[in-house]
């Protein structure tokens, strides 16, 4: 054979070797391509929470009795409305990150390496206690949920206001935390987005219990 007919076959055959060797790379050596996360242990935590936290909101007024004033029943309705959408949008998130709707470390979120301060607010306080035994800011005892259940007119319409109106504020507290701990994204605006409602609510229950002589809890 001519050498440069070799020459010839020899450059075709590297050709092939070279196609064939990187149509097989990625089965000997598999490519290895990291997911981004849906959402961020900071996200999951707070979303987990917060679930949770509305979860007895929708519990009180469940036990709140109907026949009071009109006003406090359509507010109950409202808060009712509201956080079983915002419920609704969570437990979508976590579904989508593949994470469970309960949480198994409450508030635990504060302390995690996802959890940096993106901003600077003295108004947000961070609970220095870690663990399964941290409690969410808000949350009502079994007894103040059995004797909303039991009480009647003023006395459920007192209970049910005081009651919800620390529980806005407990609320409030895990938003404004998550919003500073966040940079950006979905679950940020909707904290955001709490932060404004609740509190707008907030202040029409402090209103409702200045006309009935009450005061909020401490």
């Amino acid at each position: 054979m001519p050498r440069w007919m070799r020459g010839a076959a020899l450059t075709s055959l590297a050709f092939v070797l070279l196609v064939l060797g990187a149509a097989l790379r990625p089965l000997v050596l598999p490519e290895t391509h990291t997911a981004t996360p849906i959402l961020n242990s900071v996200e999951i935590g707070f979303v987990q929470d917060m679930t949770a936290h509305h979860q007895q909101a929708l519990i009180m007024v469940q036990r709140l009795d109907r026949n009071i004033d009109p006003v406090v029943v359509r507010l109950a309705d409202q808060l009712d409305d509201t956080q079983r959408l915002e419920i609704g949008t969570m437990l979508g998130w976590l579904r989508l990150a593949n994470a469970s709707p309960v949480p198994t470390h409450p508030m635990a979120w504060m302390h995690t390496d996802d959890a940096v301060p993106h901003q600077h607010s003295a108004a947000v306080a961070m609970p220095d206690k870690k663990g399964p035994d941290t409690i969410m800011p808000g949350m009502a005892t079994m007894a103040e949920l059995d004797a909303l259940a039991a009480a009647h007119g003023r006395d459920a319409e007192v209970l049910f206001l005081q009651l919800m109106f620390r529980h806005h504020q407990g609320g409030i507290a895990m938003a404004q935390a998550a919003d500073e701990l966040l940079p950006s994204g979905p679950v940020k605006e909707t904290a955001r987005s709490m932060i404004q409602a609740q509190g707008q609510e907030t202040g029409v229950m402090g209103m409702l219990l200045t006309q009935l002589g009450a005061a909020p809890l401490p």
